[in-house]
């Protein structure tokens, strides 16, 4: 079973080379610092599984996993990370992902992962599985009025970015040219105060947005 690992953490990516290396029929066949390495690296090497990091510098771990799946379908991510925040868990599994995992699992908990989700199965670990048990039993009750900073066609750009929905087919939607959509959503961000797409879908679905069709 060959994996690549994307950790911004050398450390990281070291300590789950040493593990893997000690389970037979796995081989590391790559590692990337960030999410756009992460695309690269899944695209050429054809792994059977990507660890992959929520938060790296450039490209977050959740919009890779969302393009890893449209380049290397075939390749499954499971996410490994230290955020337990239910909409960073429900944008990250939204967006192709096949299992999530907290830093800190065990040895055997990491491996077994690995092993379902090669076999094409869903899995969280013990801490994420109440969580997201706990999420659709009460489902969060959106704010009566999120973000009003944002104006009228900024929110309405947010709600289809945090539904999944990517620049071209907001422009679509919209009736608008993608330039367009993306400048509303560098006025989103600058007033979320957020880096980048990955974050303004998790602020945006923590205030109720993403929820329609």
């Amino acid at each position: 079973m060959r994996i690549v690992l994307a950790d911004d953490h050398p450390v990281v990516r070291g300590g789950l080379r040493a593990l893997l290396a000690t389970i037979d029929g796995l081989e590391v066949v790559g590692e990337a610092p960030d999410g756009e390495a992460a695309v690269r690296e899944a695209q050429l090497l054809r792994p059977d599984v990507v660890l992959m990091d929520v938060r790296m510098p450039g490209l977050g771990g959740v919009e890779a996993t969302r393009r890893i799946r449209e380049v290397a379908p075939e390749t499954a991510v499971l996410m490994l990370t230290m955020y337990d925040d239910n909409a960073t868990v429900l944008t990250a599994m939204q967006a192709g992902a096949r299992g999530y995992l907290l830093k800190g699992a065990e040895q055997g908990e990491i491996i077994g992962a690995i092993h379902a989700v090669m076999a094409g199965q869903v899995i969280f670990g013990p801490g994420i599985a109440g969580l997201v048990l706990d999420y659709f039993a009460a489902p969060p009750v959106p704010v009566a009025e999120p973000f009003p900073e944002l104006t009228a066609r900024e929110h309405e750009i947010l709600d289809l970015l945090a539904s999944g929905r990517r620049t071209a087919a907001i422009a679509e939607r919209l009736f608008l040219s993608p330039k367009t959509v993306s400048n509303h959503l560098t006025n989103v961000f600058a007033k979320l105060e957020v880096a980048d797409r990955t974050e303004a879908i998790i602020r945006a679905r923590e205030g109720g947005l993403g929820l329609s069709p």
